[in-house]
């Protein structure tokens, strides 16, 4: 693979790399790190963690990495208070980023592959809160800036001198506002403003591509579409850890002898109506349920609830991913019928592991599984349900998904991943005379 990025020098946030437990987009962030790193190119990530503004460099790396995964999303929590905007109301306007000294090697585990870390001291929430106030993206600095600053999210800010990318998921909050927790007006004029002052939106699925279009235009010139990846072969290499011993002694499964579901028990996954199908139906394996979370979902509480009762379901918190991967290989199959999604990162992976797939025909889902999954009307729980039996009972079937699964995330891989961002980055900054 030719590298012609060795100068290439990127900024991405650390935004949800900071969140407890993280998100799916954690994920995006550090697989967006790792590619970099292969491409030759340099790497900062900007954080937003509350340290104290006079802090020795020892201190610094110390606070830091004690705070690192425990932040709350600004979305959820209060803005700050009137003190707190006096204390701060100097450098709104171009606040600069702090070098994080990191010494210690075992540290480096905690963070993606970076070459440097940087951090502004309650940066995500101080933007959400200049935004609210003034409509305007929260302008900063950073000493000896990246070639282009890659946002790994819609945020309200901007680095000053460089190209700024932004990546936009979905658009769950415009579509269907009351699925998420987010203001519909407050996304919708981010999103606006971004469209007006981005240099590149960086969507990941036509679907997205096609929203955004929906209700920004003007913005068609500016989007390009890079997909999302995961490292396949290290993923794949994950199965001979993936021990059928550890399903068996630490969660009391059997391989085959269970469907999964992975992800938040949101309304937008549709777990109400796919545990109605799974219990309507006569399997006689169980549903199993690894979630982290759970909002607006009292009826869907109490459903799963029933079918822990009846011993049909079993429930499991949050799971390390070494152990997720180990549930998807050993799974009959991975049940995902969303209603919709900008990517369904959960698919790709079990597609990857060589798991059959159940997912929905709304949204991204039927363009990333490409024909290599059993698709269903989400809305129908008789058409969840029927599809549920078929993966119960038919053995071809989930053969051929398993081979089917396996060849369609090869085109997801790292590789072409790369490529695609090669093409964003030239594009962008080559139309700025950044290179």
């Amino acid at each position: 693979m030719t590298t012609p990025f060795r100068s290439l020098h990127v900024g991405i946030d650390g935004y949800n790399l900071a969140l407890q437990r993280g998100t799916g987009i954690a994920t995006y962030t550090r697989v967006l790190s790792h590619a970099l790193a292969g491409m030759g190119a340099s790497v900062d990530v900007l954080y937003g963690l509350n340290l104290p503004r006079s802090t020795s460099n020892s201190r610094m790396e110390d606070l830091f990495f004690d705070r690192l995964g425990k932040e709350e999303s600004w979305s959820r929590g209060r803005f700050p208070r009137v003190s707190w905007w006096r204390e701060t109301i100097r450098d709104l306007s171009h606040p600069a980023a702090a070098l994080v000294p990191v010494t210690r090697h075992d540290r480096k585990k905690q963070i993606p592959s970076v070459d440097r870390i940087l951090n502004i001291p309650g940066l995500f929430r101080r933007a959400a809160g200049h935004f609210k106030t003034t409509g305007r993206l929260l302008r900063i600095r950073i000493p000896h800036p990246p070639t282009l600053m890659h946002w790994t999210f819609p945020l309200p800010i901007m680095v000053d001198g460089i190209p700024n990318i932004y990546t936009v998921h979905d658009l769950v909050p415009l579509k269907f506002p009351q699925m998420v927790m987010r203001s519909k007006t407050f996304h919708f004029n981010l999103l606006n403003r971004l469209c007006m002052e981005a240099d590149a939106l960086c969507v990941v699925s036509e679907a997205t591509r096609k929203d955004v279009l929906s209700f920004f235009p003007e913005s068609e010139q500016k989007i390009h579409n890079s997909y999302q990846s995961i490292d396949i072969n290290t993923l794949r290499g994950a199965q001979h850890h993936a021990s059928q011993d550890m399903i068996r002694n630490e969660l009391g499964l059997n391989p085959d002898e269970y469907f999964l579901f992975c992800g938040s028990i949101e309304p937008k996954k549709n777990i109400g109506r796919l545990v109605a199908a799974f219990l309507a139906s006569e399997s006689s394996r169980k549903l199993v349920i690894s979630s982290a979370m759970s909002w607006k979902s009292e009826n869907d509480v109490k459903l799963i609830e029933r079918g822990v009762s009846l011993g049909r379901i079993q429930c499991l918190d949050y799971v390390s991913h070494p152990t997720l991967q180990a549930l998807m290989i050993n799974a009959r199959a991975l049940l995902f019928p969303s209603i919709t999604e900008g990517f369904g990162l959960p698919v790709l992976e079990a597609m990857a592991l060589g798991a059959p797939v159940l997912t929905s025909n709304e949204g991204a889902l039927a363009e990333i599984t490409g024909g290599a999954a059993l698709d269903v009307e989400p809305y129908s729980i008789s058409a969840i349900e029927a599809a549920i039996m078929r993966l119960d009972h038919d053995d071809m079937l989930c053969a051929e998904l398993r081979e089917r699964g396996r060849a369609r995330a090869e085109f997801f891989n790292l590789g072409r991943y790369q490529e695609r961002l090669r093409s964003l980055y030239s594009a962008t900054a080559g139309r700025l005379g950044k290179f």
